[in-house]
């Protein structure tokens, strides 16, 4: 991967964050991004680059945690408000697909 497109998947996360600062449930959350279909094969490898990017803040949080006695419910609610439209996003697809699921299985 090119340089350019390294900044442009950065581009792209930071449009999508921007949009779910808004509306994380918008239907336009992930429309006319360009780029999106061949840097990250859709919407579907977006999410689970934000997912990615969720877990290793996470993680990182977590190890500092341990040294500090926090637990991981301190480490999560303190990562969902220092990044509120990543977690608004992963939250608002879980929601989405749980909807799916739940319409598939009657």
């Amino acid at each position: 991967m090119s340089w350019e497109d390294q900044h442009a998947r950065t581009d792209i996360v930071h449009t999508v964050l921007t949009r779910a600062a808004v509306d994380p449930d918008g239907p336009d959350l992930f429309s006319e991004i360009p780029g999106l279909e061949r840097l990250f094969g859709g919407p579907d490898g977006l999410l689970l680059a934000l997912r990615y990017r969720w877990n290793l803040h996470f993680d990182a949080k977590m190890e500092q945690a341990l040294l500090e006695g926090k637990s991981a419910v301190e480490v999560y609610l303190e990562l969902a408000s220092e990044q509120p439209a990543l977690r608004a996003v992963l939250d608002a697809h879980h929601r989405r697909s749980d909807l799916r699921s739940r319409a598939m299985a009657q």
